[in-house]
């Protein structure tokens, strides 16, 4: 089967945690787009401005953010029939569980805890990339 890229949209605004993912796509040697927004606002405007994320994509979602933090923007996501089916990973320092629960409600296709990734980012990188080449996403997400 051809590989098909996917884009990332990287909702972070830690500079050290978006720059460990840019590094662990680097070093694993991935070169699938990615567009950072620092804040659910900005992601929501990218995702709104048609060509900046380009079909398919992923989302990685931070929930601590200034401005609209996470579970605002997947509020949102998920209200906007033209995003409702966007698949997003969560990606957070929190593992309270009302914060899961919360995501899950929003159907997040994970909930990832930064202190439990382990080497870094490298094993979220690996979990996605094969997750990307081994689940259809629709073009039109």
């Amino acid at each position: 089967m051809p590989y098909r890229e996917v884009s990332i949209l990287l909702v972070e605004d830690d500079d050290i945690d978006a720059m460990g993912v840019q590094r662990a796509l680097k070093q694993k040697k991935i070169l699938n787009p990615v567009v950072r927004a620092r804040n659910g606002k900005e992601g929501l405007e990218l995702l709104q401005t048609d060509g900046v994320v380009r079909r398919p994509f992923v989302i990685l979602l931070d929930l601590n953010m200034p401005i609209m933090n996470g579970l605002e923007m997947l509020a949102e996501i998920r209200k906007d029939p033209a995003l409702s089916r966007s698949v997003i990973f969560v990606m957070t320092t929190s593992s309270a569980d009302e914060d899961k629960m919360a995501a899950y409600s929003k159907h997040v296709a994970g909930y990832i805890v930064k202190s439990n990734v382990g080497e870094g980012f490298l094993n979220l990188i690996e979990m996605l990339n094969m997750y990307w080449r081994v689940v259809e996403l629709p073009v039109d997400l």
